[in-house]
């Protein structure tokens, strides 16, 4: 029987738009090279010495690659069991085969090939066993284009047998270690660097659920983001507190140390709401959550004051004019209108806050007397200390810091400990607002 003669080599045009446009000729190859991948290489070859686009070799080759590895096309249906014929070490050795020649004529340019293609690549790399260089290769290029993954491809199963976790997080946490390299370095931009501290966050989100995941392993992938590359630290609130709700086993110490990574300056009102509700966070977490929605009150209050008064307006009232020589133009009356819009506006904004502050303040209140055992001694011992605050005054976050290092104690004599509790006790007229 005559052996089918091979197929001719393919002429390449240099002209990339006619390459791009023609379909009869991805037809052809389709039909003729995806059946050796041999043949499939030498003809990626003589594409790339026509200078091809690097993109449009890198589309390609994700294209076909789907031929030989179902699993890279993304779609989970695509999924085909070995051949009955076939046994599984080979059906293991012909991917790793595959997977090794693909990696090998991917183009060297940045960003020529997709980023959610080259996890799905890491993906079965890892599946199975290839080279270490190649591996290797892949992360570096994964981690160039990290701002580009999505959530769902950078959920890499744990393929090793000594690991107890269900998702690959070693992975996950040196791919962001090399991209923050690449930032420090000035080729990645702080836009970049905030997509990727989002989609982390999302990833400790969906991690902290696996039982089997160590807490060194959550807090190492925590603190591979700088703390700049987060505007606000929702998501890692979420993170943290499924993590907790998934391990209740958690020492009260390790629980401390994990809520002081949450900057609670960069927590919105709703979440500084839940967390100060949150059993599972620690007293002093909650009371530091606490404070500092307090200082954002308080700066609020002020600069809506500071709207109303000037310079030259020390009593606050609008004026449709100036005396002569003051240097200021007259305002119309559409302007004070935005103005005084503004101002009530403001206002309003200032007494939402007070009833959420008030609210977080009863709350914590009856989160310490429940963690005392009901006791009034730990209760009437936090107002010792100053940390019971009205909504008007209230000690700052640096006093707190005073008191919790032992600084500024007074000698607790029966004299200044009645003066204490008497300044400190809250009026008859803001406990019963608070009822």
């Amino acid at each position: 029987m005559k052996k089918a003669p091979s197929p001719e080599p393919v002429t390449i045009s240099s002209n990339q738009e006619t390459f791009a446009g023609d379909m009869e000729y991805y037809s052809w190859f389709d039909e003729a090279c995806i059946q050796d991948m041999n043949y499939f290489v030498k003809t990626i070859s003589g594409i790339k010495s026509k200078g091809i686009r690097p993109d449009l070799i890198g589309s390609i080759i994700a294209h076909y690659a789907s031929k030989w590895l179902p699993d890279l096309s993304g779609n989970v249906s695509t999924t085909t069991p070995p051949p009955k014929t076939e046994s599984v070490t080979a059906s293991v050795m012909k991917k790793r085969f595959f997977v090794e020649t693909l990696i090998g004529i991917l183009p060297p340019e940045k960003d020529s090939v997709p980023c959610n293609f080259l996890l799905r690549l890491l993906r079965t790399a890892k599946m199975v066993g290839a080279n270490l260089n190649y591996l290797t290769e892949l992360e570096n290029r994964v981690a160039w284009q990290l701002d580009q993954a999505s959530l769902k491809e950078l959920m890499i199963p744990s393929f090793s047998h000594t690991s107890k976790t269900l998702f690959d997080v070693e992975l996950v946490t040196r791919l962001v270690k090399k991209f923050v390299g690449l930032d420090s370095e000035g080729v990645k931009t702080g836009a970049a660097l905030v997509k990727v501290a989002k989609l982390v966050d999302s990833y400790l989100a969906e991690a902290a659920v696996d039982g089997g995941l160590t807490l060194p392993e959550f807090v190492s992938l925590i603190e591979a983001l700088p703390s700049y590359a987060r505007t606000m630290e929702d998501g890692l609130y979420r993170a943290i507190d499924t993590y907790l709700k998934a391990h209740p086993q958690v020492l009260k110490q390790e629980r401390k140390e994990l809520c002081r990574l949450i900057d609670s300056r960069k927590l919105s009102p709703e979440a500084a709401l839940h967390a100060a509700q949150n059993d599972r966070l620690p007293v002093r977490a909650i009371i530091r959550v606490l404070f500092t929605e307090q200082t954002k009150l308080s700066r609020h209050v002020d600069w809506s004051g500071s709207l109303t008064r000037s310079p030259t307006n020390p009593s606050g009232s609008q004026h449709y004019f100036d005396p002569p020589g003051s240097g200021a133009r007259c305002l119309s009356k559409r302007e004070m209108n935005v103005q005084q819009a503004e101002i009530k506006r403001l206002r309003e904004d200032v007494a939402r806050l007070q009833s959420e502050c008030s609210a977080m303040h009863l709350q914590v209140e009856r989160l310490m007397e429940k963690k005392s055992g009901g006791s009034k001694g730990g209760f009437f011992r936090w107002k010792r200390l100053g940390l019971v605050p009205s909504i008007r005054g209230s000690v700052s976050v640096e006093e707190m810091t005073n008191v919790e290092n032992g600084d500024g104690f007074e000698p607790q004599t029966p004299g200044n400990m009645k003066t204490r509790l008497v300044k400190g006790r809250t009026p008859s007229r803001w406990r019963k607002s608070m009822s």
